[in-house]
């Protein structure tokens, strides 16, 4: 096995150059960025070593948190697609960070108080939803704090939360909406609190489900009563594990409405056909030709029609999905409907997309799409992580070059994603940030 070169991993794209191409060949999906991260907060949870294995060593977000961790005390070592945690002294409970911030600082905040009885983050940053007014707000991650006994409060651009009696004690935590976050939060601090903690009307999802098996191996008591409720009986100590990362769904969603569009022929390899049960019916209704294997997909050429969809909780249409479907409707003669019940008016890559050719209005909450037109390439900006891939999609086959800049954002949630474009045919080219 060979160790990266810290240098490598840290280039950061500046902005890509997309032509058109037909997408052929094999690609593997990595490891989901939307698990893997909460998996790196829960290393908070013990002293003892963890390895991940299935690790997605070039994502963005995964090399911050994976210095967010060494800032605190972890010695973090990546070797090929396996990240080994390990805790030589013990860690601080401080979090002193200048650089880029992301929303998973709230889980190392959940983390932090859960096993020494304070934590103090940075206020989070991380995704704003390019154009959309979705509440990111963490006023959620303060209720359950707060449930579980902790005193939270802001100081000086820190987040910080304190145990009153030195252990959060379990509660019962009622979420008013099925949140990712915070149900994942809710998880990873009770399971150290003293007693009993429910989670009620939690996000049961497969990353949330991944975080759920790791932590079991590490002596963790957690067991989920469908989307009702989550119970986590609270120890005294967890130990170390090894664990391997589930499949990035949405990855996997990539690289076939990829095949879809460009009327190429991918085998996907690790394709998560158990956590795509509704995208793909959705797909095969609206033309793509899928054919499955024991551990991969295959996608030919397809003729797409329009689609009608919301986004919903698991196991609905996952908000990050709707600007990929969105690419596929460009495709498709006729109007397409899309609704966000998750991040309403997250449709600011439809501007973008409308920058080359597209036919697209927002009325409200509803994204109508008149599909089948040509596109044409020209420069636009990734808003976000998703709006990102759904612009360098679109670029596969829009005439000319397309310009992506901002282009970043989309290494954030896409693991070797220049060499695995360019692997299936395309040609991207970056530039890098100095």
């Amino acid at each position: 096995m060979s160790v990266l070169d810290n240098n490598l991993e840290n280039r950061e794209i500046e902005s890509v150059i997309v032509t058109p191409a037909t997408l052929q060949g094999k690609v593997k999906v990595s490891g989901a960025k939307n698990s893997v991260l909460r998996l790196m907060a829960a290393t908070l949870l013990t002293d003892e070593a963890i390895s991940i294995h299935n690790y997605p060593a070039t994502l963005l977000d995964a090399i911050v948190h994976k210095e967010m961790l060494e800032v605190l005390g972890k010695e973090c070592v990546v070797e090929d697609d396996i990240l080994f945690v390990k805790e030589p002294t013990g860690i601080k409970n401080k979090l002193e960070w200048d650089g880029r911030s992301i929303r998973n600082t709230l889980l190392i905040l959940g983390g932090l108080v859960a096993r020494t009885g304070f934590g103090a983050v940075p206020l989070p940053g991380g995704c704003s939803i390019g154009g959309g007014s979705g509440d990111r707000a963490y006023d959620l991650h303060v209720m359950l704090l707060e449930k579980l006994g902790a005193r939270v409060w802001e100081e000086d651009g820190y987040l910080c939360a304190e145990s009153k009696s030195g252990k959060l004690i379990g509660a019962d935590i009622h979420l008013p909406i099925r949140s990712t976050g915070a149900t994942e939060n809710a998880i990873i601090a009770g399971s150290l609190a003293h007693g009993v903690t429910r989670i009620w009307n939690p996000h049961v999802r497969p990353e949330i489900l991944d975080l759920i098996d790791m932590m079991n191996s590490m002596g963790a008591q957690i067991t989920v009563f469908g989307q009702e409720h989550i119970e986590i009986v609270g120890k005294d100590s967890l130990r170390g594990t090894s664990h391997t990362v589930i499949p990035d769904n949405v990855e996997a969603l990539t690289w076939l409405v990829g095949s879809a569009v460009t009327n190429g022929e991918i085998e996907i390899i690790d394709f998560p056909y158990q956590h795509l049960e509704i995208p793909l019916i959705f797909l095969r209704e609206s033309g793509a030709q899928l054919y499955r294997n024991d551990n991969s997909l295959i996608v030919k050429g397809s003729k797409c029609y329009p689609l009608e969809m919301s986004t919903g909780p698991y196991p609905g249409i996952n908000s990050d999905m709707q600007p990929i479907f969105a690419v596929y409707a460009a495709r498709a003669l006729g109007q397409s409907k899309f609704v966000d019940l998750r991040f309403p008016g997250r449709y600011g890559y439809a501007t973008e997309l409308n920058k080359m050719g597209l036919d697209s209005t927002v009325d409200e909450n509803l994204l109508k799409i008149n599909g089948g037109n040509p596109l044409k390439g020209n420069t636009v900006t990734a808003l976000d992580l998703r709006a990102g891939i759904a612009l360098t999609l679109a670029g596969l086959f829009a005439e000319g070059e397309t310009k992506i800049e901002n282009a970043w954002q989309i290494t954030r949630g896409y693991d070797q994603f220049v060499d695995k474009m360019n692997s299936l045919g395309a040609t991207i080219r970056p530039t890098y940030k100095n």
